[in-house]
């Protein structure tokens, strides 16, 4: 059995999916830096922020209906086994309204932001060459075709939130090995949505999107569960929005072969 050959791969993708990582530290790097990318970046995150926060303490605050809403089964059971399944309901419900929050977040914050955000996208980009291939649209043309493709991912994550919800109340599997699956899908469709400014400046839409970045998903990925983590910080998607927005046209870049490198220096091996 040749066992590097076996083994190459795996660090491979180890190494690429913190490449990934790297990209969202390095978009964070260029937004601290640039004091009008700051501000380009806050105003929408801060009305978005406000909106998710509001909403998510409602949840919080009713997660107890809810959980008794949907576990009438145990109405009649003894007092800590019945407390025990709707502690186990109500933190499904919470584990998947924050991953829900966290997805809806990003679509309703880049709707708003649209033109700050594309702003944002361009600055990084003329700082790495610029975007060949470039295509103007309008101004309404494009912000339609945002909110269609950011609905597309939002049904399709709420299909996928449907099964992780239902693994919830799997003891021990469902406070464990789903989070951590739900990180994952969460960082996938963070990562399909932060990059779609970049892709529809070179006339793009999401299934050339998808195709791309899943050319070389451990990084795409790596990038996106980074997003997702600090996403979960409170006050964290409203500090990292635009940074990720940085990081998302780097990713971008590095899908489309484009260099992610000032000129002048070494363009970096993928």
């Amino acid at each position: 059995m040749n066992v590097p050959s076996i083994t190459a791969p795996v660090t491979g993708a180890v190494g690429r999916f913190f490449s990934g990582v790297g990209l969202l530290l390095r978009g964070i790097g260029l937004y601290v830096r640039s004091p009008g990318l700051m501000l380009l970046g806050i105003v929408p995150a801060l009305i978005s922020g406000t909106l998710f926060v509001a909403a998510f303490a409602t949840l919080v605050y009713f997660v107890d209906d809810l959980a008794a809403l949907v576990t009438p089964f145990a109405d009649d059971w003894s007092g800590t086994t019945r407390s025990l399944v709707r502690v186990v309901a109500g933190l499904a419900f919470l584990g998947v309204g924050g991953l829900l929050a966290v997805l809806t977040f990003t679509a309703v914050t880049l709707a708003i932001g649209d033109p700050f955000y594309e702003k944002i996208s361009e600055r990084v980009e003329e700082r790495y060459g610029g975007t060949p291939g470039a295509v103007e649209a309008p101004f309404w043309a494009s912000l339609r075709r945002s909110i269609v493709d950011s609905l597309r991912l939002v049904a399709i994550s709420v299909l996928v939130g449907i099964p992780l919800f239902a693994a919830g109340f799997i003891p021990v599997v469902g406070q464990t090995v789903v989070p951590v699956i739900g990180a994952a899908v969460g960082g996938w469709f963070l990562a399909l949505e932060l990059a779609g400014t970049p892709f529809y400046r070179r006339g793009m839409r999401l299934p050339d999107r998808r195709t791309l970045l899943k050319a070389d998903r451990p990084t795409t990925l790596g990038f996106g569960v980074a997003v997702f983590v600090c996403f979960l910080i409170p006050l964290g998607a409203v500090l990292v929005m635009p940074a990720a927005v940085a990081g998302a046209t780097l990713l971008t870049r590095r899908a489309m072969g484009q260099s992610i490198e000032p000129p002048g220096r070494p363009v970096q091996e993928r």
